[in-house]
C-alpha cells in the first residue's frame, strides 16, 4: 500500500539519521600520517640515482652482496608463495643475512630484473653476482646439497646448526 510506504519513509526522515550513521559520528576522524613524525617511523627508501636506469641499478645491486634475492615482499613478509619458499629454503640453510629487493615497490625493477636475467619469473636468486634461478631451482639445489656449497664458497654468513 502506497500510503503505508509514505508513512514509513516520513517517520524515518523525522527521526533523523539512522542509528548506525549516528554512531559513526561519535568516532574520531581518521588519522593521517603526520609529516612531522619522527624519522624512525617514516618509510625508509634508498635514494635512487636518476641518471641510472634499471639495468645499471640491478647490475650494481647484484654485485653488492654475496647473496641477493629479488622477491615479492620482504623476507619478514613475503607476498607470494614462491618468494616464501625461497625464504624458507634460505632459513633451512641457516642464512641469516642477505640483501633483498621488493619488486612490488618499484615497477622498473620488477620488469628490469626479468630482462636482466632473461628469466620471466620472480623470485630470483643471485650468488656472487651470478643468477641461480627461482624457487624451483633453489629447491633442487637445496635438496642436492649444491646450495650449501655455493653459499659457503660465496662467504654467505650461515649460522651453525
Amino acid at each position: 500500500d502506497l500510503s503505508m510506504l509514505a508513512r514509513v519513509a516520513l517517520s524515518a526522515s523525522v527521526r533523523g539519521p539512522r542509528p548506525a550513521m549516528a554512531a559513526l559520528a561519535t568516532f574520531p576522524p581518521v588519522r593521517r600520517l603526520c609529516a612531522d613524525s619522527h624519522d624512525d617511523f617514516k618509510p625508509q627508501r634508498k635514494p635512487v640515482d636518476p641518471s641510472m636506469d634499471a639495468q645499471e641499478r640491478i647490475a650494481q645491486d647484484v654485485s653488492s652482496a654475496p647473496l641477493v634475492v629479488y622477491m615479492k615482499g620482504v623476507p619478514q613478509q613475503p607476498m607470494c608463495g614462491f618468494s616464501n619458499r625461497v625464504i624458507q629454503i634460505l632459513q633451512a640453510e641457516g642464512v641469516e643475512d642477505f640483501k633483498s629487493f621488493n619488486v612490488l615497490a618499484d615497477d622498473s625493477i620488477r620488469e628490469g630484473i626479468k630482462k636482466f636475467s632473461s628469466w620471466p619469473t620472480i623470485p630470483q636468486v643471485y650468488i656472487n653476482g651470478e643468477f641461480q634461478g627461482g624457487s624451483d631451482v633453489l629447491l633442487e639445489m637445496y635438496q642436492s646439497g649444491e646450495l650449501t656449497t655455493k653459499l659457503k664458497e660465496a662467504g654467505v654468513p650461515i649460522r651453525s646448526q
